[in-house]
């Protein structure tokens, strides 16, 4: 199932991070060892964000995802699924189905 990570990083440990010569090889290297179909960075509530798109087959998989965020980057870590418009185009059909069956 594809999910959108959102990594939060607050200003100051972002601070430490933009100082460091190595964070775009690090970055590079995580955004590759997830898979990462899509990958973001932007600014919200004041907060650098980097949002990564990734297929989650088990659940088991997610401290892999969220841990190098949280020590590495002090980051606060959100999963969100979310869904292609060919999904959304498959699943709008079955859920009008699904509420008018339990219309009276």
């Amino acid at each position: 199932m594809r999910f959108l990570i959102l990594a939060k990083i607050p200003t100051e440990d972002g601070n430490k991070m933009v100082q460091d010569p190595n964070l775009l090889r690090k970055l590079e290297k995580y955004i590759n060892k997830v898979k990462s179909e899509a990958t973001y960075f932007f600014e919200a509530d004041g907060n650098r964000v980097a949002s990564f798109i990734v297929d989650i087959e088990s659940a088991d998989q997610i401290p892999v995802l969220a841990e190098p965020l949280f020590s590495g980057m002090g980051a606060h870590v959100e999963f969100h699924p979310v869904m292609s418009f060919d999904d959304l185009k498959k699943g709008i059909p079955q859920a009008v189905i699904e509420v008018n069956s339990y219309r009276y």
